[in-house]
């Protein structure tokens, strides 16, 4: 992310400036990402200097345009996945996966694929790369029974960002039951942005999620945070035996009981797991099984299947 937000620096793209206040002129801005806090102009905030696609509007306006031409030469919208389009004109399937201004196509036959890439071509500037090996920090091994997706040359950037590419691997690097305080280790760091930006990276690497039969865990530390008294809810999706959602969250209210700190955690598991079978079911793939939600606390069990309480 910071070699990302260097690039927006160093390309012209954004500027710092002053936060203005009754400006009648049309300017879009930005606050400063978390993490890359400039120390010496806290108050300032990032102007757009310069859009995608050579347009005058903002960025949303370039995905708008680009929204707008692909459905019309066939391809419709995902709901599940705002940057998801997709394309079926009988045996013929075609999925575009959108990322600022970069594209993944993945077609179903060899025609289809030059025809789509000729119309995209005539209507935005366009370069192929051939087959997908990198995208938005997951490596893809094409083999002969499919793909094979991992994060190591991501996960390997942000040990070195942190200097400590040189260091031995452990299996469990840290103590996964100790309780962190914030009274009881020293003072606070006084520029804490590097923490932040390894915080944010490690954040983004867990929310990968590749795409017969959905099977859910679920799980909640009640109170476990010592400072806000907080429950933890984890939780882990799997489509087969590929883990493709996890999630471990601090709730954003108080439990009284352990039975509603997991009762929560299931809601977040069942809502994920829905949205997974939509994506899936979209994607022209249906699941021909019901997806299995476990869950440790018969309380929880009991609440969730009795029909007055839904």
């Amino acid at each position: 992310m910071q070699s990302e937000f260097d690039g927006l620096i160093s390309n012209k793209t954004w500027e710092l400036v002053l936060q203005p206040c009754n400006v009648n002129i049309v300017h879009f801005y930005m606050h400063q990402p978390m993490g890359f806090h400039d120390p010496h102009h806290l108050d300032y905030v990032c102007r757009l200097k310069k859009s995608l696609y050579g347009l005058k509007q903002a960025p949303r306006s370039s995905y708008q345009r680009f929204a707008e031409y692909v459905s019309s030469i066939g391809f419709q919208h995902n709901t599940s996945n705002l940057s998801l389009f997709i394309y079926q004109h009988g045996d013929a399937l075609s999925y575009i996966l959108l990322y600022v201004d970069d594209i993944i196509l993945i077609i179903s036959s060899h025609d289809l694929r030059k025809s789509i890439m000729a119309l995209l071509a005539s209507e935005f500037a366009m370069k192929d790369f051939g087959p997908l090996s990198y995208f938005l920090g997951i490596t893809v091994i094409i083999h002969a029974c499919g793909l094979f997706l991992n994060q190591s040359t991501y996960a390997s950037e942000i040990i070195a960002r942190a200097s400590m590419d040189s260091y031995k691997p452990s299996a469990t690097p840290v103590d996964a039951k100790h309780k962190l305080i914030i009274t009881s280790y020293g003072t606070p760091y006084e520029d804490p942005t590097m923490y932040q930006s390894l915080y944010i990276a490690l954040w983004l690497a867990s929310l990968s999620t590749p795409t017969e039969k959905l099977v859910s865990y679920t799980n909640a530390d009640w109170r476990g945070c010592p400072n806000t008294r907080r429950s933890t809810s984890t939780y882990c999706v799997f489509l087969r035996d590929n883990l493709i959602s996890w999630s471990s969250k601090r709730q954003p209210t108080l439990s009284r009981s352990s039975a509603e700190a997991e009762y929560m955690c299931v809601a977040n598991v069942v809502s994920e797991s829905c949205w997974l079978n939509n994506l899936i079911l979209e994607l022209h793939f249906p699941l021909p099984q019901t997806t299995l939600v476990y869950c440790d606390n018969v309380s929880v069990i009991y609440l969730s299947g009795n029909l007055v309480q839904h």
